[in-house]
């Protein structure tokens, strides 16, 4: 096996595993960037899996067919978007601590999504999905060699959030909405004199968090998964976050530091298959992906500068 059918095999793998990640990191970005720390991620994950898997099996039984994975997708960000309100309301308007608020949401949505899967089955897991998001060639480009990789076997979901990368740079960086978000989580009482609202913004990045965050439960769940239990999502979230700071809280950094994630995960799934790791245990190859966080985030944290005012809830007229 030559050098280019290895990465045949890796490349779309990494691609599917990213996917989840790149959109669960721009989450964590636009609430940061509005000043609320969002260690939550792992919890909206979570809800996002089990309404997408939820949603999926329902509108498939009505019909729906293969509409039915991308039509769960949509409603997952609303209930992403909503169980943001846990974070949202104590750490904004009762500025709450940011740090307990994500732990105890983090708890709350694994808790709460398999009471409901006893609830609705009667098991610990709900049933596979019968429509899931399928695998696909682009035309002509599926055809080029060497590109094919990029091409060729790969879930659309990973052009999506490429391209919601590209969208959120050029949001939070080249728009007006963009430079108000940033101010808040900069300088918030500097914002308020200028006429921003700071407790709004800050609603708003938190709230499409949550939506990012469902979307990216959602994701893994109908392309991955394809049916929702305990260890659906199992610190993906925390992933995420981690490649939020080693993207230094830019969405373009942080899609790319989701690559590298996704990659190592890619590594972790098949490398038994592949020369030279097939005699690696395998146990290494499942912890390669977490230890490869913790040196990455050693190397570049000290230099990751998160926004100024992230953390801290905002009192009018105080600094």
């Amino acid at each position: 096996m030559g050098f280019l059918d290895v990465l045949y095999i890796i490349v779309p793998i990494a691609l599917a595993y990213s996917a989840p990640l790149i959109i669960a990191a721009l989450g964590g970005i636009f609430s940061e960037r509005s000043g609320v720390v969002n260690i939550a991620l792992e919890g909206l994950m979570v809800m996002g899996a089990f309404t997408g898997v939820v949603s999926a099996l329902t509108l498939s039984k009505m019909g729906f067919g293969a509409a039915s994975p991308w039509i769960a997708m949509l409603i997952a960000i609303v209930i992403g978007a909503i169980f943001a309100l846990f974070l949202a309301v104590p750490a904004i308007l009762f500025r709450a601590d940011q740090t307990v608020l994500g732990v105890a949401i983090n708890i709350l949505a694994v808790g709460l999504a398999i009471f409901l899967v006893r609830a609705f089955y009667g098991k610990g897991q709900t049933d596979s999905i019968p429509n899931r998001i399928s695998k696909e060639n682009v035309p002509f480009l599926s055809d080029i060699p060497v590109l094919k990789m990029f091409f060729a076997n790969v879930y659309y979901t990973s052009y999506i959030a490429i391209i919601l990368a590209v969208v959120a740079w050029f949001v939070v960086f080249k728009t007006p909405f963009g430079l108000r978000l940033r101010s808040v989580g900069e300088h918030p009482m500097a914002a308020d004199t200028m006429g921003i609202n700071v407790t709004k913004m800050r609603f708003i990045g938190v709230m499409i968090s949550g939506g990012f965050g469902g979307l990216a439960g959602a994701v893994y769940a109908t392309s991955i998964s394809l049916n929702f239990s305990v260890t659906t999502i199992l610190g993906q979230g925390f992933l995420a976050i981690a490649a939020m700071i080693f993207g230094k809280w830019n969405p373009l950094g942080a899609m790319a530091a989701a690559l590298f994630f996704g990659f190592a995960q890619a590594i972790s799934i098949i490398g038994q298959q592949l020369p030279l790791l097939d005699q690696i245990p395998q146990v290494y190859l499942l912890i390669a992906p977490y230890v490869l966080t913790i040196l990455a985030l050693a190397g570049v944290v000290g230099r990751a500068d998160a926004p100024k005012a992230v953390g801290v809830p905002y009192i009018k007229g105080k600094r």
